[in-house]
C-alpha cells in the first residue's frame, strides 16, 4: 500500500512513511514563526494525519531554532487574516492535542510563546541541551492564550505556571526537565538519534493500543484541567488586542 501524499504547505514540511509522520516548522531563515498562515496549516496538517495511517508524528523545527513564536510582524501590522489568530491559536492547540497519533516534539534552540504552547500540546517532549523556553506575552501586554495556561497547570501546577507566565524569563532545558515540562534532555548532537530511538520503541506498539492510550490520557487530563472553551483564553486575548488597537 502506497503512503498518501501530503498536501502542500508554505510554512511546514510534512511527510509520512508507514506509521511514522513528520511535521516540521519550515521557515528556518525566520526562526519558524507561527503566524496566522502557519497556525492554519498546523490545523490542516493535524487533520491530514488523522485521516492517514500515522500512529506516531514527530514535530520539529528546521534550522537552529524550534520556533521564535508568534510572528510579531503580524502584531505590528495586523491583517484581516491575522485578526483571527486568537481563534486560530486555540484551534491549533486543540488540533495537535487531539490527534489520534502520539505526538513527539523534539526541541532545539529557542522555543518561544505560541511555539511553547505547541510543544505542550504534544504528548511527549525531548529537548536538546541548547533548548530554552519562554513566554513573553505578559511583556507585550497580552495574556497567554491558545490553551497555554491549562496545559501548563497540568504539567507544573498553578504556582510555577503563574511564575513562568508573569516573569517571562527563559527556562533552560535542564530546568524544564526538572519541572516536568519535557521528558528528557540530551546533547544537541544526540537529539535526532534519541528521537529515532523513542520513535522505534513507539512503533513497536500496536496502533490501536497507541490510539487508546492517547485517548485515555487526554480524557483524564481534560477531566483534571479542561483546555477548551473559556479555559483556552481566547476571549481574554481578543479583549487585550482590542485594547491595544484602541490605544494605538
Amino acid at each position: 500500500m502506497t503512503d498518501p501524499s501530503p498536501p502542500h504547505f508554505t510554512t511546514l514540511a510534512v511527510s509520512l512513511r508507514g506509521g511514522l509522520g513528520r511535521l516540521t516548522l519550515d521557515q528556518p531563515d525566520r526562526l519558524n514563526p507561527l503566524g496566522s498562515v502557519a497556525l492554519q496549516e498546523l490545523v490542516d496538517a493535524a487533520a491530514w494525519f488523522d485521516a492517514s495511517p500515522a500512529s506516531v508524528v514527530v514535530v520539529t523545527g528546521a534550522g537552529r531554532a524550534f520556533s521564535a513564536g508568534f510572528d510579531r510582524d503580524e502584531l505590528a501590522a495586523p491583517s484581516p487574516q491575522s485578526r483571527h489568530t486568537p481563534e486560530l491559536g486555540a484551534a491549533m492547540s486543540a488540533a495537535i492535542g487531539s490527534m489520534g497519533a502520539v505526538t513527539l516534539a523534539a526541541v532545539q534552540g529557542p522555543c518561544v510563546g505560541g511555539a511553547f504552547v505547541l510543544v505542550m500540546s504534544c504528548d511527549l517532549r525531548l529537548a536538546a541541551d541548547d533548548a530554552w523556553f519562554s513566554l513573553p506575552e505578559a511583556e507585550l501586554g497580552i495574556p497567554l492564550a491558545w490553551s497555554g495556561v491549562p496545559l501548563l497547570v497540568r504539567s507544573i501546577g498553578p504556582a510555577r505556571t503563574t511564575e513562568l507566565v508573569l516573569s517571562c524569563r527563559r527556562v533552560a532545558a535542564d530546568e524544564a526537565a526538572a519541572w516536568g515540562l519535557v521528558n528528557r534532555v540530551v546533547p544537541r548532537h544526540d537529539l535526532a538519534a534519541a528521537t529515532e530511538e523513542l520513535v522505534g520503541t513507539l512503533l513497536e506498539r500496536r496502533p490501536d493500543v497507541i490510539a487508546t492510550t492517547k485517548r485515555q490520557v487526554r480524557e483524564a487530563a481534560e477531566a483534571l484541567v479542561p483546555s477548551d472553551g473559556r479555559w483556552a483564553g481566547t476571549e481574554h486575548l481578543q479583549a487585550a488586542l482590542r485594547a491595544r488597537s484602541a490605544e494605538g
